[in-house]
């Protein structure tokens, strides 16, 4: 309905892949998965691997993988050094890596966005300003997507780590904000300052560091250490630049 596409602004903000389907035609649609799916992205590409986004890790994403010559990941919650979508065991992914990387949040609102008409990148705290340069060269209507989490029983839940990496792309944004989009800068700019304490602390960063993965918690923490902007080309995620070199 229009009461929620925010087509009035220039800069967009909505959760999880109803944006997709409900904000109004945009030029650039940024999908924000801090932990972990665009921060795995982010360390993979600039390792040299490409990503390939699904919806679901099951039988069907077997075959997507086998048909594009690529790999699936091992379950996260194993520690034997194979790839996964924990972003540590993309640190030493070796270039030329084709990885098909399936989350039921971020991977599948890239997938979906797949058909949009617009350009769509991924963004997390790492490559913010990089993403932010990127989109702003190239497009005026740009929408970024928090991907948020699921309950146990399926709907989405608002993950504070996502509303943070979205407010550190919008503000680095010009053009009329979204309300929406002006909340999600506040997010990050109240949390600045003890960024990492409170991812650390978050209800995502909680179930990480409990399980073994504090690690990644620390590398999705860590603000515009990355120039790296994933774009999808086609089916894949390829590295490109804020200036659009791809590297």
């Amino acid at each position: 309905m229009a009461y929620f596409d925010q087509a009035q602004f220039d800069v967009r903000c909505e959760w999880g892949i109803a944006a997709v389907q409900q904000i109004a035609p945009s030029d650039v649609i940024v999908v924000v998965d801090v932990l972990s799916f665009c921060t795995s992205v982010d360390v993979a590409l600039s390792r040299g691997a490409t990503v390939l986004p699904y919806r679901w890790k099951d039988s069907s994403a077997v075959a997507y993988a086998q048909e594009r010559s690529a790999e699936l990941p091992s379950p996260r919650n194993r520690f034997d050094g194979e790839y996964s979508l924990a972003p540590s065991s993309l640190i030493n992914a070796p270039p030329g890596l084709r990885l098909v990387l399936p989350s039921p949040n971020g991977s599948r609102i890239a997938f979906a966005a797949m058909t949009s008409g617009a350009a769509v990148l991924g963004g997390c705290i790492r490559n913010a300003s990089a993403v932010a340069a990127w989109a702003q060269r190239s497009a005026k209507r740009i929408t970024v997507v928090p991907a948020g989490e699921r309950w146990p029983d399926g709907p989405l839940r608002p993950a504070i780590e996502d509303l943070i990496g979205a407010g550190a792309i919008i503000r680095r944004l010009q053009g009329r904000l979204s309300p929406e989009a002006n909340v999600a800068v506040a997010a990050l700019e109240s949390l600045c300052d003890s960024l990492r304490e409170q991812m650390l602390l978050c209800s995502s960063g909680r179930e990480l560091v409990e399980r073994g993965f504090a690690a990644d918690v620390e590398l999705a923490t860590k603000l515009d250490v990355s120039e790296i902007v994933p774009v999808l080309i086609g089916e894949a995620f390829i590295a490109s630049t804020a200036t659009g070199v791809v590297t």
